[in-house]
């Protein structure tokens, strides 16, 4: 068997290097008080730790866990052989509370180094993270909402991880049109006020619950949107509620699973329909309120799922590369300096497979620096001392957040496949584990919002609803190109970022002029404003690692590998978006109705 098929190696060193030189988050941390004291040396340690969990515990998981998959009953939900035992390992490892408050038990560290954490965990079983996954968002929407006795009680469970969390959304009626949800809440005292703590009785039908039921821990915090009486339709008549699997009497609250999904992949991962009868539980913030407490939590989870696309890319890729520097095959048309002379060469020194692994390289290593300096984004919104920068890093999220979601998904599935090629049969094998991949990381583009959606999002609330973090964003891209310009050396990274930036300029002008003439188009070209933004973002990553590279403190060997991939992506692999954004110049194209 193949060395690529033996496990996940976290990419310690790469990740290192965009914490450290690329975003400089140490120096950043210094001014802001509750990381004041972090340094590079305590993250590295940090992120160690991490690794070898991911490396000893889930790892070894996860390919039999996807061969076991998990199993109903009406009594309960059994996840696969190994499962529960490490969570409880994560738990007594602090891990679920590493970037919560500490006035609620949270170890108060930055977010970057929660995102870090989160790649190696997807990388290395991405069905058992998926339990994990809602967690934070949880603790943010109890932290926010929740009453004080609601807080007192559920909180430090939450952060701890000995209770998980569920986001109660879909109905069979009901997917990403959340208007149409039919569950209902009715208050236990009408004649008291409707107010945050309010006890209620939820009913109705959900399904594609991830971790509706578990044998991980022994209660179960779900999170569900439903209808008071009376109130208005759509999604201004939605308010969150919290009803817990198990009541504060230890009584077993009317939560049941009805069935778990037979799925292309995360078979390691439960999701469940669920079934309220009349099941106990307090209302979470405002009535009506309901989305916009929720949105908190799906935020949260967009970010985490474009971690998931990084997690899936990274893995797959470096399964790919240890596969195609031993597998022998041909003789190629040259070799490198000093190679050795042998019947056959190793498939990685042939053209077509160097194109593919320089392309999936840099793509995971560009889509790394976009996913962290998110999380830093997150960290510097909440910890900033100045106010107006706090603002703008929130402005920067909200525009970001989609993107990352979206297109870090694309690039996980399609890089897995494009992983999976270059093994060839071995491949398209289970032992190998890039199938897996394949599988797992499809559904990342379905869930949390379609990547449909998040591209109209983009378009249509954050480029032309929302022009300050457009705003933001140009003026970040712009200090990047002239930051190369003004090094000799990198003078085309400069010039290529430059284009990117003007084809973006010139791509949200063309959708505001649409928009004047006719309103579905913006809408029909949203996918490939996605697609145009996104490797927008790719250039002035690769960028970023082009300037870092260069930086006293990087090691030779490892300053020429990262110059020579980010120049890869710089040159290579931006024509890919060249036809998006001459089809969204070309908005007035309209497209015909679908035949019956």
């Amino acid at each position: 068997m193949s060395q690529a098929s033996t496990g996940y190696v976290p990419p310690l060193e790469d990740m290192h290097f965009v914490i450290e030189q690329v975003l400089r988050a140490p120096q950043a941390w210094s001014h802001q008080g509750a990381h004041a004291d972090l340094d590079a040396a305590t993250a590295r340690e940090i992120l160690e730790a991490g690794a070898a969990f991911a490396v000893e515990v889930l790892a070894p998981l996860n390919g039999p866990a996807d061969l076991e998959g998990c199993h109903w009953s009406p009594e309960a939900v059994r996840t696969p052989a190994g499962f529960p035992q490490a969570w409880r390992q994560f738990v007594d490892g602090g891990w679920p509370a590493l970037a919560c408050d500490p006035a609620v038990g949270g170890q108060g560290l930055p977010q970057l180094l929660d995102a870090a954490l989160s790649e190696m965990l997807v990388s290395a079983n991405h069905a058992w993270t998926m339990y994990a996954g809602l967690l934070h968002g949880a603790y943010e929407v109890l932290r926010h909402h929740a009453s004080p006795a609601l807080q007192q009680r559920y909180l430090p469970e939450v952060v701890s991880g000995r209770w998980l969390a569920t986001m109660n959304l879909t109905e069979p009626q009901a997917g990403s049109d959340l208007g149409l949800l039919r569950s209902r809440a009715v208050p236990v005292d009408p004649a008291a006020p409707m107010a945050s703590g309010a006890a209620v009785r939820v009913s109705g039908q959900k399904i594609f619950i991830s971790g509706g039921d578990q044998d991980l821990t022994d209660n179960i915090v779900h999170l569900v949107l439903a209808r008071l009486p009376e109130a208005a339709p759509g999604t201004r008549g939605l308010s969150l509620f919290l009803v817990p699997k198990c009541l504060p009497d230890g009584r077993r609250n009317a939560v049941h699973c009805d069935g778990i999904e037979k799925k292309m992949g995360l078979k390691g991962s439960a999701t469940c329909q669920m079934r309220f009868e009349q099941a106990e539980g307090w209302l979470l913030g405002e009535p009506g309120g309901g989305l916009a407490a929720m949105f908190l939590m799906m935020n949260s989870a967009r970010l985490h799922v474009g971690l998931q696309g990084l997690g899936h890319l990274e893995a797959a890729s470096a399964r790919a590369r240890a596969y195609a520097l031993e597998r022998t095959q041909l003789r190629a048309p040259c070799r490198p300096p000093g190679a050795p002379e042998g019947p056959a060469d190793v498939i990685a020194w042939h053209p077509a497979m160097r194109r593919v692994l320089l392309a999936l390289q840099a793509r995971t290593e560009g889509a790394r620096v976009l996913a962290y300096w998110c999380a830093q984004l997150l960290d510097e919104q909440a910890q900033h001392p100045d106010a107006t920068r706090r603002a703008d890093a929130a402005e920067l999220v909200g525009l970001l957040t989609p993107v990352v979601k979206a297109f870090l998904t694309d690039l996980g599935h399609r890089g897995a496949d494009d992983a999976l090629g270059v093994l060839g049969g071995y491949g398209y094998i289970h032992d190998y584990g890039i199938e897996q991949h394949v599988r797992d990381s499809r559904v990342a583009r379905l869930y949390e919002g379609t990547n449909e959606i998040q591209a109209i999002d983009l378009v249509m609330r954050k480029l032309l609803g929302r022009p300050r973090g457009l705003t933001l964003l140009l003026e970040e891209l712009e200090r990047t190109a002239a930051a190369c310009r003004a090094d000799a050396a990198l003078l085309d990274t400069g010039r290529v970022l430059q284009q990117q930036i003007d084809l973006l300029g010139a791509g949200v002008q063309a959708l505001r002029e649409a928009r004047q003439a006719d309103a579905e188009a913006p809408l029909r070209v949203a996918d490939d404003v996605m697609d145009g933004v996104g490797h927008v973002m790719l250039a002035w990553a690769w960028a970023r690692i082009d300037l870092a590279a260069g930086q006293p403190g990087v090691a030779p060997a490892l300053a020429e590998r990262k110059r020579l991939v980010a120049r890869h992506g710089l040159e290579h692999l931006l024509d890919a978006s060249a036809h998006r954004w001459q089809r969204v110049r070309q908005w007035a194209r309209p497209l015909p109705w679908v035949p019956a």
